[in-house]
């Protein structure tokens, strides 16, 4: 049986992976009922629509916009680490219009309080009981702006959230909707007054992307775009939250080989045997590369993984879980370096060497 169209095996998959794995791979995708075909369509259709949305107010990041969607659809949260001025806060606004979902904003500073964030009990005097006044972490889509300003306390009142997707306020725990993501964002030049993430927290971020700054012409098309209004304040959605859900629930259809998820696996049980890195990445690491792969097969219009799309989220998904030995920070070595150097060293399913 061969797959058609746009969910047919591409040439470059068969030249890079060899026979051996068309047969396995197009059998088992083929197997797919017609309904779930069509979602996953569709599930890519709607994705490209709130990629080229976000695109009108983030000029020439679309890699970057593909990765933060990747996330969400993974229901994984995001960490946006970028010096000031390069459009973090606007990528993180610019996603929450484009898919209609609840927005909140909490400006991390250094005496917020953890009810500021999850919700306080009041007593009201009229009825003599106490009612929950939620906070913002309740809105679908949570923009945490410099949140390493916040004291570890603060910090911490985000681990339940994004980890258990529920918040406990006065021994009373409230589930909280899909779909759900924290956004959050931080400047990694500044250290006065800053709180360094503990790494319980960074764990809980799926990944970390960086926008960096665009080119000479990205930045002329930005001047033009601005020159009267923002772009954001025109932007409507190309979506809705039931569309993130089926997204969310067409990616747990995508078809992962085992030698794919061998090679996850694989990558980050090297982090842990690694002789310049003191803390490995965790399990909860490997869960979030399996379903941020699936996300980005949707991205790239397939039904199914390839070892290209771990390789493409290696640095996202690990950087930011992985400590550098002492030694390693001496000789100047950076995370990046240790990434690529287990990339090249831990065999790529199915790969000619």
């Amino acid at each position: 049986v061969s797959l058609k169209g746009l969910w047919s095996l591409p040439l470059y998959a068969v030249i890079k992976f060899g026979l051996s794995y068309e047969s396995n791979l197009i059998p088992v995708c083929s197997q797919q009922s017609e309904r779930q075909l069509k979602e996953a369509q569709s599930a890519t259709s709607i994705a490209q629509k709130i990629v080229e949305n976000v695109s009108k107010v983030i000029v020439g990041k679309v890699s970057v916009i593909e990765r933060a969607l990747a996330a969400i659809i993974a229901q994984g949260h995001i960490l946006i680490e970028d010096v000031p001025g390069v459009g973090k806060t606007m990528l993180a606004k610019s996603i929450s219009a484009s898919i209609g979902c609840s927005f909140k904003r909490i400006q991390f500073t250094p005496d917020l309080l953890p009810s500021d964030i999850v919700g306080v009990s009041i007593y009201n005097q009229s009825t003599g009981e106490f009612q929950f006044r939620p906070g913002p972490v309740m809105a679908q889509v949570v923009l945490v702006d410099e949140i390493n300003r916040a004291t570890p306390k603060t910090q911490s009142a985000l681990l339940e959230a994004m980890e258990e997707l529920q918040v406990s306020v006065d021994g009373v725990t409230r589930p909280l909707g899909r779909p759900f993501v924290v956004m959050a964002t931080q400047n990694p030049i500044e250290y006065e007054g800053t709180f360094p993430l503990p790494e319980a927290q960074l764990d809980r971020f799926l990944m970390r992307i960086s926008l960096g700054y665009p080119s000479f012409a990205e930045e002329m098309s930005v001047i033009e775009q601005q020159e009267q209004t923002h772009p954001i304040d025109g932007l409507e959605a190309v979506a809705s939250p039931e569309d993130v859900i089926k997204l969310q629930d067409a990616a747990n259809n995508i078809y992962v080989d085992s030698a794919v998820r061998e090679y996850i696996v694989g990558l980050i049980d090297a982090t842990r045997n690694h002789e310049d890195v003191s803390l490995g990445a965790s399990p909860r690491a490997s869960l979030g590369m399996f379903r941020a792969v699936r996300g980005m097969a949707i991205m790239r219009e397939r039904n199914y993984v390839i070892p290209d799309d771990v390789r493409e989220l290696a640095y996202a998904v690990l950087a930011h879980r992985l400590i550098l030995s002492p030694s390693a920070r001496m000789r100047g070595l950076q995370t990046r370096q240790v990434i690529d150097g287990l990339l090249e060293s831990v065999a790529v399913p199915g790969a000619i060497r």
